[in-house]
């Protein structure tokens, strides 16, 4: 063994040693609050109710809070009998049943892709039109539904289905990222600015960053791309307020192609439960995952 590759083993040993799961999150209404989970279920496009719900407008064009920073302050949880949402101010409140009440579908629009979905239900367009002031109407994607990632096979060759997510079905953040992001702003910001799926700790800042392949349990993962973020981490979650951080740290030192960029797009090839505590086995390393230079 050369001493090059020697110490390059040692490297990989130490950065990658006991990574374990720490938070786990799902959003089942894109764009609006997210939920923090314990353990999460894999199914064939994300974890289980993770944005299988969406906002659209009258051009069935999705919606998000890069436009409409007040879809944060739309909480959501998991009841018995379907999602419940309450608007933080108002306090008004509704629960959306599992299972669409029409059988009513369309085409909808997620930046370019379009995929098909089922409209859920007159109340909940005009309960959702009421709170944001804009008509809107809620979608749900169906089974049926295939909606497939990467459709120009630019990072990923294998046919892979998602959600309403941007793009893949998971996003991953080191919690050693956000610490290190944080040294370096006058106030720190909390995970969820960052709305990721799966949090880990262990390893150095920025490890998820060339994390090309590993498993959790028994599920195996693939990392894709850095994710290029947009202005939603400017918002505060709990007030919808914007301000110009953490893009403007970012840009200092994680820019590259006109982005910052901030965790890592998953795709995976197997289905289960993972829980907070698993630890993560990194089986494949690509120190040049985007082929992308970052600012440093």
């Amino acid at each position: 063994m050369t001493q090059f590759l020697f110490h390059f083993l040692q490297l990989a040993h130490y950065l990658y040693h006991m990574l374990r799961v720490s938070q786990l999150f799902i959003y089942p209404i894109k764009s609006l609050g997210g939920i923090e989970l314990t353990s999460a279920r894999v199914t064939d496009r994300g974890f289980k109710y993770d944005r299988r719900w969406m906002l659209v407008d009258s051009n069935n064009r999705f919606l998000s809070q890069r436009e409409l920073a007040q879809m944060a302050l739309l909480k959501v949880s998991i009841q018995t009998e379907g999602l419940l949402v309450i608007h933080t101010l108002s306090r008004k409140q509704i629960t959306i049943p599992f299972e669409p009440q029409t059988n009513q579908t369309g085409a909808f629009t997620i930046w370019d892709d379009t995929c098909m979905g089922q409209y859920v239900g007159t109340f909940a367009d005009e309960w959702f039109s009421d709170i944001l002031d804009m008509d809107c109407r809620l979608v749900y994607m169906p089974d049926a539904s295939e909606r497939g990632v990467d459709p120009e096979a630019k990072y990923v060759q294998e046919y892979k289905i998602t959600s309403f997510s941007d793009a893949y079905p998971f996003l991953l953040i080191g919690q050693s990222s956000l610490d290190e992001l944080n040294s370096r702003l006058d106030i720190a910001i909390p995970m969820n600015r960052f709305r990721p799926n799966i949090v880990f700790t262990g390893g150095e800042p920025y490890t998820e960053d060339t994390m090309a392949g590993f498993t959790i349990g028994d599920i195996e993962f693939k990392g894709t791309k850095l994710c290029a973020r947009c202005n939603i981490p400017t918002i505060d979650q709990d007030t919808a307020i914007a301000a110009k951080e953490p893009t403007r740290t970012l840009a200092k030192y994680r820019r590259g192609k006109n982005n910052v960029y901030f965790g890592q797009n998953l795709i995976h090839t197997s289905e289960g439960i993972i829980s907070v505590g698993d630890e993560i086995e990194v089986t494949r390393i690509n120190q040049m995952l985007n082929s992308l230079t970052l600012v440093v």
